[in-house]
């Protein structure tokens, strides 16, 4: 017969052992199904918009409606034998986003939102635009993730305290020439962006396109956010860079 309290000890040992290894194995398990669901969302679910480009510009310029019409000779106001010069305002088709590099548990995703509530004009007089300003609201960014907003929204952006972000022109843009129809002149931008209550002067390359009687301007800013007072976005799993792009495209029609 054997020592009763080996026996015992042996009994728990076996027990503590067969509880253990449930727990390492619903642990593990547990692990999978996280890594799972963040590669899925990360590569799947999640859908950020491609940047803007040159092609975008264009496909805006021709199927968005001028807003306003010349007085003079009845057809739609904007590039014509007179050359760009007077006053040019937002017109539809302008979109204002933020694009973010971000991991989700290891799997590299990107974040975006954007939005078209957008106001603004710039004077044109020969080859330089001489004034503007442009005004984002901040509180009607929308991304995929309604979760994002919220967040976008209050910790991130504090709409409610800074509702708007804006663009002021401080030296004047010279396109070099006056364009002709269908032209595409790169350039540099010079202003003050105000992001979250805080102003810095910016210089950043953008593309004007001149086409169908209207304008369109393609740029990004890098923006590091600690340079405006933005908390990082990053939450629990989800890390993010500490840095992102503003990135725009404006139409323009004449006013």
């Amino acid at each position: 017969m054997g020592d009763p309290q080996t026996d015992q000890r042996v009994w728990k040992h076996r027990t503590m052992t067969r509880h253990w290894k449930k727990v390492v194995v619903a642990l593990f398990a547990l692990v999978v199904v996280v890594v799972a669901a963040s590669f899925i969302y990360a590569k799947v679910i999640n859908k950020a918009d491609k940047e803007f480009d040159s092609g975008d510009v264009k496909d805006r310029l021709t199927t968005t409606t001028a807003a306003t019409t010349d007085n003079t000779t009845g057809s739609t106001g904007g590039v014509d034998a007179t050359g760009v010069d007077g006053t040019w305002v937002i017109a539809e088709g302008s979109e204002v986003g933020y694009r973010v590099d971000e991991s989700i548990n290891g799997f590299d995703t990107t974040a975006n939102g954007r939005t078209q509530e957008i106001t603004g004009e710039y004077t044109i007089a020969g080859t330089h635009v001489t004034t503007g300003e442009v005004s984002v609201l901040m509180s009607t960014f929308k991304s995929d993730e309604s979760r994002r907003d919220g967040a976008f929204k209050g910790r991130i952006m504090n709409a409610n305290t800074f509702p708007t972000a804006t663009f002021v022109l401080t030296k004047p843009i010279d396109f070099g020439e006056v364009p002709a129809e269908g032209t595409t002149i790169p350039t540099t931008a010079t202003g003050d962006l105000t992001l979250h209550g805080v102003t810095l002067s910016v210089t950043f390359d953008v593309e004007a396109t001149f086409q169908s009687g209207r304008i369109g301007v393609l740029g990004q800013i890098p923006i590091v956010f600690a340079d405006y007072g933005i908390p990082n976005p990053s939450f629990g799993t989800i890390h993010t860079e500490d840095h992102g792009l503003l990135e725009f495209i404006l139409i323009f029609d004449r006013a």
